[in-house]
C-alpha cells in the first residue's frame, strides 16, 4: 500500500515549490555529488557519509519525480543503474554553491570555526 499524504501540498510562493523540491538533508548534496557526472547507486552512497538506503533511495526517487535526477539503467549482466542530472537539476547547482558561500561566511559568526572548504561548492 502506497503513502498517502493527510493533507495535500499547499504551495502558494515559488520559494516554497524551490524548498519542497530540493530542501532537506540529503538531496542538496546528492545533486552537488551529481554535478560531476553521473554515478552509480554504490558510488553515490559512499560520497554522502552517514546516508541510509532508505534515505537514499526516497531521496533519489522524489529528485527523479520532480525531473532533477534521471536513471539509467542499462541492460547488462549484472545490471547497471546510474544517476545523472537533468537540465533542470544542473539549474540548480549555481543556487546550491551560493548558499554554501553564504554558509561558508556566516558560520563563523556561530562559531568560531569556519567550516571546512567543501570540494564541490569552491567557495572562497
Amino acid at each position: 500500500m502506497a503513502y498517502k499524504r493527510k493533507l495535500e501540498k499547499d504551495i502558494r510562493c515559488p520559494l516554497e515549490y524551490g524548498i519542497d523540491v530540493f530542501g532537506g538533508r540529503w538531496k542538496p548534496r546528492i545533486l552537488c555529488v551529481l554535478a560531476e557526472g553521473p554515478l552509480r547507486y554504490s558510488a553515490l552512497r559512499s560520497e554522502l557519509v552517514n546516508i541510509t538506503d532508505t534515505a537514499l533511495a526516497t531521496a533519489l526517487k522524489e529528485l527523479q519525480e520532480a525531473d532533477m535526477v534521471a536513471r539509467r539503467q542499462y541492460e547488462e549482466i549484472p545490471p547497471r543503474v546510474e544517476y545523472s542530472l537533468t537540465a533542470k537539476g544542473q539549474s540548480t547547482i549555481p543556487l546550491l554553491q551560493a548558499i554554501c558561500k553564504w554558509s561558508g561566511v556566516f558560520y563563523r559568526d556561530v562559531d568560531e570555526s569556519a567550516l571546512s572548504k567543501c570540494q564541490r561548492c569552491d567557495f572562497k
